[in-house]
């Protein structure tokens, strides 16, 4: 079992102002095989605690310390922790024109593996995951995000996550701007990746209706950099049905 330890983390983030803190002491203790929603308003650091723990050069981590199995995440570069185990969905993929979509996969899968995935097994293997998240076969061969839909991104970052195989995944607004069809088949891809490996899952969210598909089995609500409460799957449905006022409230005194 591996785990992600995440202690008493501040970030600031680069501004035309000067640095702004965004992260005000979070604490978070991710395990294999657990999923772990994120939730939050606007504003409240759920991205910038995705992209501080993916290691994007615009978020500085002032204090605090970020786990794997007791090796230094903060001290990786993005590759390390890549090839340590840890994947990040983004909200808004980055396209990347004149690279295969079949091209970037096996040349990350390489990259985290070390070696090249045998072709035959490979090639099957993308077929498979590609058939499930209802992807034509000529996806593969669209520059990557390049021209792509909101769904069809989110579709490509679950087979990215699908075929990697990520000790920890974090899902930032994976639901996005997914219509009903879509979302329903994305969570079908995440809820695959757990139910066939000890995957632990960060799934940042404004909204309850992704955890109809994926059920987690903590959440925590960030609010003014921090959490302000955690639970399980009850605290999401008593978010559904009176939002965020009480935590902004108290943020407010």
């Amino acid at each position: 079992m591996s785990t992600l330890e995440i202690h008493d983390l501040h970030v600031s983030v680069e501004t035309k102002e000067g640095p702004k803190q965004i992260l005000r002491g979070v604490d978070l203790t991710v395990r294999s095989g657990e999923t772990h929603a994120i939730m939050g308003p606007n504003g409240s650091g759920k991205s910038t605690l995705a992209y501080s723990l993916a290691g994007h050069p615009k978020y500085t981590v002032t204090s605090g310390t970020v786990t794997l199995d007791g090796e230094d995440v903060l001290a990786m570069s993005v590759d390390e922790r890549a090839r340590a185990g840890l994947f990040l969905a983004m909200q808004y993929p980055v396209e990347v024109p004149g690279v295969s979509v079949s091209n970037f996969l096996r040349t990350a899968k390489t990259a985290i593996d070390g070696e090249a995935p045998a072709l035959r097994t490979w090639v099957k293997d993308v077929r498979s995951a590609m058939d499930n998240l209802r992807m034509d076969s000529s996806f593969a061969e669209r520059s990557v995000n390049e021209g792509f839909s909101g769904g069809e991104k989110k579709r490509h970052e679950i087979l990215q996550m699908e075929l990697l195989k990520p000790q920890f995944a974090i899902l930032d607004e994976t639901d996005s701007g997914l219509d009903v069809d879509a979302l329903r088949i994305v969570s079908e891809g995440v809820n695959r990746v757990r139910e066939n490996s000890e995957v632990g899952v960060l799934l940042i969210t404004h909204y309850t209706r992704i955890l109809r598909y994926i059920k987690p089995d903590f959440v925590h609500v960030f609010v003014d950099g921090k959490v302000a409460e955690e639970g399980g799957p009850e605290l999401a449905e008593r978010l559904e049905n009176e939002g965020y006022d009480r935590f902004l409230t108290t943020a407010t005194v």
